[in-house]
């Protein structure tokens, strides 16, 4: 039922709602339509482009998919995103998130995407979040069900180390927030 990733990498896209008016590349896959026109696809290429918000996300992937809700894949690598936008939260189905090659600078804002049950791979090197010492050790910490994190496996070690660390230091800030 689910054929090729609707792909509008490198259309030289500003905004999401710029792609409505572009046609997606064609790949070695056929791209599949239903009667109402729209792609059978659960995977959406956005990548390389010069997209810097998402405003619009769930309109864009309601245009172009016969099944939003389905949506597994999304990739916005390479293009200006600075926030990680709680609108990727509400894709429940999502399984690989490529947001690599942005300027994303809160390490922090990694955590929302933990409420994602299926999201097993991420990628975030190349923002400038990937400079703080506890990059990976934070992202593999939030989110529970990692397995490919930078194009790289998660290891059992990783996540317990991960899992320690992330303890360690949530106990260091609670003493830095008690009066003494």
């Amino acid at each position: 039922m689910y054929g090729a990733p609707v792909d509008f990498s490198f259309k030289s896209l500003r905004c999401l709602a710029d792609a409505c008016s572009v046609e997606p590349s064609t790949g070695l896959r056929p791209l599949n339509r239903n009667s109402q026109r729209k792609y059978l696809s659960r995977s959406l290429r956005l990548n390389n482009n010069q997209i810097s918000d998402l405003v619009g996300l769930e309109r864009t992937i309601s245009h172009f998919l016969a099944e939003p809700s389905q949506l597994a894949w999304l990739d916005l690598s390479f293009n200006n995103i600075t926030i990680i936008d709680p609108v990727l939260c509400d894709l429940c189905e999502l399984r690989v998130l490529y947001l690599h090659g942005n300027s994303i600078f809160l390490l922090s804002e990694v955590g929302m995407l933990g409420v994602l049950p299926h999201l097993h791979t991420i990628t975030l090197h190349g923002n400038v979040i990937e400079s703080n010492k506890a990059y990976r050790n934070h992202v593999i910490s939030v989110l529970p069900h990692l397995k490919r994190m930078d194009f790289s496996a998660v290891t059992p070690q990783e996540r317990v180390l991960a899992q320690i660390w992330h303890h360690g230091n949530n106990q260091s800030k609670r003493s830095q927030d008690t009066p003494p």
